[in-house]
């Protein structure tokens, strides 16, 4: 059922490097550069495909029915910076410059040792006729790996001292998703990456569960007031949900509402709050001015320096 949005992103993608990047780079005299110029378009190419479809869907609803209005916007404009660089621009370059050699070196070791990732149609050959199902706990086995990784972010002091920049926002939007320091994000891609690998997730299918946690993830931060009721605040992360995780009271290490996408999660767990009706201030009391209102560089810098200062701590202790 994957198969023709697969074969119709394919279709595009190779009609835009034919017809446009191909002879731009025969032009210049730079066709050695043609495999990399391809894989650095088809980054560019579904990275805006996230940004359009995270835009569709939380721009109206922000503008619906806002927890909170600011005349001053500038600290927001500093997420849309941190999420077009993720997305489109220096970022996606950057882990493909550094992680590629990485990346061939392992999968040689893998090759080498004869090792083939198991699915879970392989495990559970029912599955082969449901393609949906498994589809859904390919997704559902995901989201348990990024509940932990979110918990462990708050609970190890180095990681939550390049985690608290996202926390340091004071002004909440769906852009508020990307506000992250360049490590947290490299820690992050191999995380879900390496537990994609390791469960087997098909190729086709990892870009289309990518796209679908990155919406509910921008959704959960957006500046809206929106529940989706006493049940459906169970089954799915709402923006109310996910803002009390924000909440000034909740920062560091006393978190709680680690999901990404599904509540069972923090109910397992025993990390909910299901208050209703509750939409706190946002932000982190004990972060300072430069990740509260400085601009993407001044933030990395402050987001490195309390990673040097608690690596330093934990040798010291």
């Amino acid at each position: 059922m994957f198969d023709p949005v697969i074969r119709l992103y394919d279709a595009f993608t190779s009609w835009l490097f034919q017809n446009a990047v191909q002879p731009a780079l025969y032009a210049a005299g730079m066709m050695e550069w043609a495999d990399d110029a391809f894989s650095w378009m088809d980054f560019f190419i579904f990275g805006l495909l996230q940004v359009s479809v995270v835009y569709a869907v939380c721009r109206p609803l922000e503008a619906w029915r806002p927890v909170e209005r600011w005349d001053d916007r500038r600290v927001v404009w500093t997420d849309v910076a941190y999420t077009l660089l993720a997305r489109l621009g220096l970022l996606p370059l950057m882990a493909f410059v550094i992680l590629a050699g990485v990346q061939a070196q392992v999968a040689g070791w893998i090759a080498d040792a004869g090792w083939v990732a198991p699915n879970l149609e392989t495990l559970i050959p029912a599955l082969e006729t449901r393609p949906l199902l498994a589809f859904a706990l390919y997704i559902l086995i995901l989201d348990f790996g990024e509940y932990w990784r979110h918990r462990l972010q708050h609970s190890i002091p180095w990681w939550w001292a390049l985690h608290s920049i996202h926390h340091a926002q004071e002004k909440m939007t769906f852009w508020t998703d990307d506000r992250n320091h360049v490590i947290d994000d490299m820690i992050a891609a191999l995380w879900f990456g390496g537990l994609a690998l390791l469960i087997g997730v098909p190729p086709g299918q990892f870009p289309l569960i990518v796209v679908i946690l990155r919406v509910a993830e921008s959704l959960s931060h957006a500046n809206v007031r929106l529940s989706f009721g006493r049940v459906g605040e169970r089954l799915l992360v709402s923006p109310r949900f996910h803002r009390l995780h924000h909440g000034v009271l909740s920062a560091g290490e006393e978190g709680r509402n680690f999901a990404v996408l599904f509540p069972f999660w923090d109910m397992l767990f025993r990390t909910g709050d299901f208050r209703r009706d509750v939409f706190p201030r946002t932000g982190d009391p004990e972060a300072s001015a430069d990740l509260v209102r400085g601009g993407w560089w001044r933030q990395q810098v402050e987001g490195t320096r309390r990673l040097w200062r608690a690596l330093r701590g934990a040798r010291a202790a």
